[in-house]
C-alpha cells in the first residue's frame, strides 16, 4: 500500500456514501471507497457489553428496524443524553448479539427514496468490521485510505462505565492498526475524550468539532453555565489556545457559508461590543486564522438536495431535488478548507478534480 500524499482537500465519506445506501453499512464505506473517498466517518457508540458499533447516534429507533421488533418492545424508554431527553432504544440496552440481529434503515428516508428501497438488506456493523473495510479496500486501490472517527456522547458513556477512549484503544490492537497513525483522523464535540485519546498514545490528528451554538456537553458537565461555548473556539483567541492541544477544528458548512454574516469570505460584526479577537470568525477569514495558527479545517456537511442548501443555490421544486451543488460546494472550497464530509463522495472528487486543472 502506497502512503501517497492525497490532495488537498480530503474528501470524506460522511458515514459511508450515506446520499447512495443506508448510513453506517457495510455497503455504504464500500461503496465510498469505490466512488473515490479519501476517507470515510463512522460515528462509534458502545453496546452494553462494550463493543463499538456504527450509528449515528445511541438511540437508534431512525436508522434501524428496532421499532419493529416485538422482542425488543420492551426496552424502548426515555434517557437524558448530554442534556437533551429522548425516547427510543438505546444502544448501550443491547449486547452486540443482539443489535447484530437488526437491519439498517434510510434515517433521511422521507426525502432520499432510492436509499430507502435499501432499508432492510443490511445489518448494523461494528467498528472492527470497518477495519476490515478499510484495510482490504486500501490494499485494492494501492494508496493510503484513512478513517475519521467520531466520538458521540463520550462523557455520558464514561459516567455509565463505558470509555470510548479505552474501548477504542483496544479495537485499534484488535485490528492490528496498533496507535493509529497516520491512518487515523479522531474527532470528537467533547475535547475530553480528545485529551483522553492522546493520553493513551493513539496517534493521529485530533479535530475539535464545533457546533453552531450551545458549549460542550464534557464541559457542561464539569462547569455548568460558565462552560466556553463553541463560539469562543473560532475566534482568534480561541484558535490559538487550541493550537499544541488538537490538530484541526470542524465546522459547520453554515460557519463558511452564513447568509447573515459579512459575506461568505468575512468575519461577522463584533457583537455587544467584543473586539475582533474574540469575535467568532466566518468563512475564509476562519480558514486563514486556523491555517494562522497552525491547524487544519474541516467542514460538514456537504449535501446537493435542495434543502440542505442555501435558498440562492437551490433549483426546481421539491425538497428532495438536487441545486447547484457544484454552486455551493465550490464556494465552501473557496475558503481554502482542508477536508470536507460529503454524502455523495463522487461530487466532492468531481469538484476538486475540476479545480485542480484550472
Amino acid at each position: 500500500m502506497s502512503a501517497e500524499r492525497i490532495t488537498q482537500p480530503l474528501v470524506i465519506g460522511h458515514r459511508g456514501a450515506s446520499g447512495y445506501r443506508p448510513e453506517h453499512t457495510r455497503s455504504a464505506y464500500e461503496l465510498a471507497f469505490a466512488l473515490g473517498a479519501d476517507a470515510v466517518e463512522p460515528d462509534l457508540v458502545a453496546t452494553r457489553d462494550g463493543v463499538l458499533v456504527l450509528r449515528h447516534e445511541n438511540e437508534i429507533s431512525g436508522t434501524t428496524d428496532v421499532a419493529t421488533r416485538p422482542e425488543f418492545a420492551s426496552r424502548r424508554t426515555t434517557r437524558e443524553i448530554d442534556g437533551t431527553p429522548l425516547t427510543g432504544w438505546f444502544t448501550e440496552d443491547f449486547t452486540w448479539a443482539e443489535l447484530s440481529t437488526l437491519r439498517a434503515k434510510e434515517r433521511l428516508g422521507a426525502l432520499r427514496h432510492a436509499s430507502a428501497s435499501f432499508d432492510g438488506r443490511y445489518p448494523v456493523i461494528r467498528l472492527r468490521d470497518l477495519f476490515e473495510i478499510i484495510d482490504r479496500a486500501a490494499d485494492e486501490r494501492g494508496r493510503l485510505l484513512q478513517m475519521v472517527a467520531e466520538f458521540k456522547h463520550a462523557s455520558y458513556f464514561a459516567g455509565i462505565g463505558l470509555p470510548l477512549d479505552e474501548l477504542f484503544e483496544a479495537e485499534l490492537d484488535a485490528a492490528g492498526w496498533g496507535d493509529g497513525g497516520e491512518r487515523l483522523i479522531s474527532e470528537a464535540f467533547e475535547p475530553t475524550v480528545l485529551d483522553e485519546l492522546a493520553a493513551r498514545g493513539i496517534r493521529g490528528p485530533k479535530v475539535l468539532l464545533v457546533e453552531g451554538s450551545g458549549s460542550p456537553a464534557d464541559l457542561v458537565r464539569a462547569s455548568g453555565s460558565d462552560a466556553p461555548s463553541y463560539d469562543s473556539f473560532v475566534t482568534d483567541a480561541g484558535l490559538r489556545t487550541l493550537a499544541g492541544r488538537f490538530d484541526g477544528v470542524s465546522v459547520g458548512v453554515p460557519r463558511l457559508l452564513d447568509a447573515d454574516a459579512v459575506g461568505a469570505r468575512g468575519a461577522s460584526a463584533p457583537r455587544d461590543g467584543g473586539s475582533p479577537t474574540d469575535t467568532p470568525l466566518r468563512g475564509a477569514a476562519l480558514v486563514e486564522a486556523a491555517h494562522a495558527a497552525g491547524l487544519t479545517v474541516f467542514t460538514w456537511t456537504l449535501r446537493p438536495e435542495n434543502t440542505f442548501l442555501a435558498a440562492r443555490f437551490r433549483r426546481g421544486k421539491g425538497k428532495a431535488a438536487w441545486g447547484d451543488w457544484h454552486g455551493a460546494f465550490g464556494e465552501v472550497l473557496a475558503t481554502g478548507v482542508d477536508g470536507i464530509f460529503v454524502d455523495q463522495p463522487d461530487l466532492g472528487i468531481e469538484l476538486r478534480e475540476g479545480l485542480a486543472v484550472r
